[in-house]
């Protein structure tokens, strides 16, 4: 997995985004362990206690949890992983459009350049 991060956003807030990504696209899979918080916050380049505040906010959005003794787990709940990439899909639709927008485009032009390049692929 590759940390980059922006200077336009909070660093926990952009950890979130590359867990929550890992995890909605099986980099971490359901039920798996993750690593420590200091080991992804090693390989992150970021201060454990960013990384811990990061996993607290994907602790809340049940996307992961935690086992007293053994560390924590992405959920094994299929429904809560379908909600969240559902979720993450409406978000990335709806920046999408707005930028077509901002370039001019409605959302009937917009459909049209997708058929075009589903024609295209």
């Amino acid at each position: 997995m590759e940390w980059t991060f922006r200077s336009d956003q909070p660093i926990y807030t952009q950890l979130v985004e590359h867990l929550t990504q890992a995890i909605l696209s099986g980099a971490f899979g359901p039920g798996e362990r993750l690593p420590a918080v200091r080991e992804l916050a090693a390989r992150a380049g970021v201060n454990p206690n960013t990384m811990q505040r990061a996993m607290a906010e994907l602790e809340q959005s049940g996307l992961i949890h935690a086992q007293r003794t053994s560390g924590r787990f992405v959920t094994d709940d299929a429904a809560v992983i379908g909600a969240a990439r559902h979720r993450l899909a409406r978000q990335q639709v709806a920046a999408f459009l707005a930028a077509m927008a901002r370039m001019g485009y409605d959302k009937e032009q917009v459909l049209q350049l997708l058929r075009e390049e589903k024609e295209d692929a």
